[in-house]
């Protein structure tokens, strides 16, 4: 008997419900939640987060809660989160930048371990404890460090190129600042992510008064 298919919108609440988990144990108030207490943080109906979870088993005490530790440790399992998922980054402008400046991906599963660039003036700057690399070497260095994540932060222009180089060098996902369609084969997961667009969706929502 085939298992029941997972919804993708409970794959997404699992995200955050992880980052909700994370915050709690920083807190280190308590060592458990309950499904009213986790509804509030992430702004889901507690009946949705017991239904999320149930995909994946039984967890939690009828009037104790979830364990948080427990449950984070479970979460990562299921988002294929431990070990820790090794990612490169292509293009260090200012998105770049930002991103190999930011330290809490660690906390969440993801780890920047490698960044590349085509400018001279770039190629050998340190930007935290990551030293930019020539993107010339791409596929080779990848490869050979085990990269399973590429975020791309290069000119629309160049990222089609750069995304099969990356596929090329064995990355099984690629997340996209290019405001661009990238075709990829369907051993990559890609996600695009174009700025633009989401600030009119913004500027519309806020605005037209929709809902």
């Amino acid at each position: 008997m085939n298992p029941k298919p997972i919804p993708n919108e409970t794959i997404g609440r699992l995200f955050v419900y992880f980052r909700a988990l994370m915050c709690l144990r920083k807190e280190n108030k308590s060592k458990t939640v309950s499904s009213t207490q986790l509804s509030e943080i992430c702004q889901v109906k507690p009946a949705v987060i017991r239904k999320d979870l149930s995909y994946f088993g039984e967890f939690g005490t009828r009037g104790v809660g979830y364990g948080i530790e427990e449950l984070i440790q479970k979460i990562k399992e299921i988002l294929k989160l431990d070990p820790v998922i090794k990612v490169a980054v292509v293009g260090v402008g200012n998105i770049g930048r930002a991103l190999l400046s930011y330290s809490g991906f660690e906390n969440e599963g993801f780890t920047i371990v490698m960044a590349f660039d085509s400018r001279a003036e770039v190629i050998g700057q340190k930007f935290g404890n990551i030293t930019v690399e020539d993107v010339e070497n791409l596929e080779k260095r990848i490869r050979s460090e085990g990269i399973q994540v590429g975020i791309l932060a290069v000119p629309e222009s160049a990222a089609p190129v750069i995304a099969r180089r990356l596929e090329k060098g064995g990355v099984k996902a690629v997340l996209s600042f290019a405001p661009c369609q990238l075709f990829m084969p369907d051993s990559v997961q890609l996600t695009c992510v174009d700025l633009s667009m989401e600030m009119a969706r913004l500027f519309y929502y806020s605005f037209s008064g929709d809902v």
